[in-house]
């Protein structure tokens, strides 16, 4: 039999369930792993690496996480840098106390995440929707106070934690290319099992729940079940996120770094780029982390022609102020954020000359 959707022919359940069915896909994804990992490493300055390319691909993991749990299974949070931050801690505590190697200390880092994590979906079953966000939010303070107050965490008031130098299989990570491509690693590794995970039956579970829990209950749904496993999940994404920041970014744990302010800001990401979609957390994050510097550079240039109209407080509030209403562009013209229009983009250029 042979399935037709949209001008996608399928000619068995194989075909249907690839991960990159349409060929359109299969040459962008090819051609940006190439780039990824065979070009820019060789080409790339140092700011461009250490500046843009790793926070936007720990921030995309971070986001990944935050997906997984509000996009796939409905589960809004608003203590997503919380979790990042006892990943950051414990995988900077394991490798640079204890000695552990790189790897598995982010692997305890988001265990550590994860951990925290199952506990707050804990009262998932009961509560849910705004009281369910409150919730995370005071996980939130209460993760930020522990690290502050809890020498053997943070060990004071600034809760500061060097991380020491990186060796990975006794490879110094020492550079700036090294460092992107330990982070870009570990993220394509992750989105890989992250497309899949949300392909398979719990997938399907998250999303039942997401578009109408009482049905997905009487349907044979546990509830609870897949509920805490999406908090599992995607604590422990951001967990190795806030890790992979720490090691690749800051190269110290701080919880500066993971206030709620970040919470806001991934949020944000998932909004912009898309909920339900991996790629929009690409593309929110990248968004996201160049927005200030676009900002910054139209200011500086608004200011110049104006003759000094744009004040410093106009230059420290249009941050917030833009990308408030960029969120709220994006829930009234295009919920589905940018994923939608690059799939809507997609879809013109499969079909063209005859879209319609």
């Amino acid at each position: 039999m042979i399935y037709r959707e949209a001008g996608i022919y399928r000619s068995s359940y194989a075909a249907d369930m690839a991960i990159f069915p349409l060929a359109l896909d299969r040459i962008v994804v090819g051609v940006v792993v190439v780039i990824a990992f065979g070009v820019i490493p060789f080409v790339a300055s140092g700011y461009l690496l250490k500046g843009l390319l790793i926070p936007t691909l720990a921030y995309a993991l971070a986001a990944i996480g935050l997906n997984i749990l509000t996009g796939y299974a409905g589960q809004l949070s608003l203590g997503h840098a919380a979790f990042m931050a006892v990943g950051a801690y414990g995988a900077v505590i394991a490798y640079g106390r204890y000695g552990w190697p790189l790897l598995l200390s982010f692997l305890v880092g988001g265990l550590a995440a994860a951990a925290v994590g199952a506990v707050v979906g804990l009262p998932s079953l009961r509560i849910k929707g705004f009281y369910l966000a409150v919730t995370t939010l005071a996980v939130q303070y209460i993760v930020e106070w522990g690290i502050t107050h809890v020498r053997w965490i943070g060990g004071g008031v600034y809760a500061t934690i060097d991380v020491p130098d990186i060796v990975l299989l006794g490879a110094p990570i020492d550079t700036g290319p090294r460092r992107y491509l330990l982070c870009l690693g570990t993220v394509v590794v992750l989105t890989v099992f992250a497309k899949n995970l949300v392909r398979t039956r719990v997938g399907r579970a998250w999303m039942a729940i997401r578009d109408r829990d009482v049905a997905a209950e009487i349907m044979g749904i546990g509830l609870l079940r897949y509920k805490m496993l999406a908090f599992v999940v995607s604590s422990f994404y951001a967990g190795v996120a806030g890790a992979l920041i720490s090691f690749c970014f800051y190269q110290a744990a701080n919880i500066e770094e993971y206030t709620l302010t970040i919470s806001i800001r991934v949020l944000g990401m998932i909004i912009i780029g898309g909920m339900g979609s991996l790629l929009g957390s690409y593309l929110g994050a990248a968004f996201v982390v160049l927005l200030p510097i676009a900002i910054s550079n139209a200011m500086v240039a608004v200011g110049r022609v104006s003759g000094g109209l744009v004040t410093t407080d106009v230059r420290a509030n249009a941050e917030l102020v833009i990308f408030g209403g960029l969120i709220l562009f994006f829930l009234i013209v295009e919920p589905l954020g940018l994923a939608r229009l690059w799939k809507t983009l997609k879809d013109y250029l499969r079909l063209w000359p005859f879209p319609y």
